[in-house]
């Protein structure tokens, strides 16, 4: 008689749950993916645009770039490259300030997706098993294994950002220490993006924006996407951003005006289009340094994964979260 496979299940369905559900299939385990979303790509949101003369643009609103310094995720890269699904974008950003352009600054390869960064994920999720919109609300133990929404199997693993993987575990019962571990802060920020007739801004890719109350980073994104369209990408400071958490069409006003600021241009003109979007769990403000979470979960394991693992949030680490505990959780399931 062959043994039954084991199964896992991974709630959310970013660049790190991806991954994991990826790595955990290779290791023979059968896995599914959940997400209350309706496609994948978490964080790496995008946004379409239509431009005045015709055809769409598709706006990078999460994520603003990705960098590559993993060998087996820069692999991976270049395969997206050579299929046309990623692009180098810059290895040089600016830093603004009020009257534009303080210093430019090199370093490592920025690299961005005609599609959008969101594409590289649904590239990644073509032969996983994935349930769109569909909101786990629990995370429990049942029959001495890791249960999701009551529905126990052999690995249960949160791919998401601490707070929302917390509220997904009770305070008491045998996840309350894992609970207890995901109580770390996480920033807000909101984005704003706008369309215009044309540009009217100096050349940059990006920017950093320093010591602005406002402002964190300015993008343009006709250059990040390859298409010249005349699209910045604004995302506010976490302070901001917490400040206007209810509200936060409120910053597309002060943040155009801010943008003629740090680019040293005296007036915007009118926008075609300008929207917001807002992210209430950005980033972690105090990263784990440990790559990801795995504890016993009954006779089960329960994992947690994701950019706020492994000590700098990037994509490249959300990635590599993700691979690593799918592959341990993997190991673990077949001895």
């Amino acid at each position: 008689m062959i043994p039954a496979r084991p199964r896992a299940v991974v709630v959310g369905a970013g660049i790190s749950g991806i991954a994991c559900a990826r790595a955990l299939s290779a290791g023979g385990v059968q896995v599914q993916v959940r997400d209350r979303g309706r496609r994948p790509g978490g964080r790496l949101g995008v946004r379409t645009l239509e431009l005045p003369g015709g055809g769409e643009h598709v706006v990078d609103t999460g994520a603003a770039y990705l960098t590559a310094r993993d060998e087996e995720f820069s692999a991976l890269v270049e395969d997206w490259s050579a299929r046309g699904l990623a692009r180098p974008w810059t290895d040089t950003l600016a830093v603004l300030a009020p009257g534009g352009v303080r210093e430019l600054t090199t370093g490592p390869q920025r690299w961005a997706a005609p599609g959008g960064l969101r594409s590289l994920v649904t590239d990644l999720a073509e032969d996983v098993d994935v349930v769109p919109s569909a909101t786990v609300r629990s995370a429990s133990v049942v029959d001495d294994r890791p249960a999701a929404d009551g529905e126990a199997v052999d690995a249960l693993v949160l791919a998401m950002p601490d707070p929302q993987a917390g509220r997904l575990l009770a305070a008491e019962g045998p996840l309350g220490a894992v609970r207890a571990r995901l109580a770390r802060p996480w920033e807000p920020v909101v984005t704003v993006y706008a369309l215009w007739e044309q540009r009217w801004w100096p050349d940059l890719d990006a920017g950093f924006v320093a010591d602005d109350p406002l402002l964190s980073l300015v993008a343009d994104d006709g250059r990040r996407r390859g298409d010249g369209a005349a699209v910045l990408v604004a995302h506010t400071t976490a302070a901001a951003a917490a400040e206007h958490l209810g509200d936060p069409e409120a910053l597309a006003a002060p943040v155009l005006e801010r943008l003629g600021v740090v680019l040293g241009v005296a007036a915007v003109p009118a926008p075609v289009v300008v929207a917001v979007h807002r992210w209430s769990f950005a980033s972690p403000a105090e990263p784990h340094e440990e790559p990801y979470l795995l504890a016993d979960a009954g006779r089960g394991l329960l994992g947690v994964c994701g950019d706020g693992w492994g000590g700098r949030p990037r994509v490249e680490q959300a990635w590599r979260s993700g691979t690593d505990l799918g592959r341990e959780l993997a190991a673990r399931l077949a001895a």
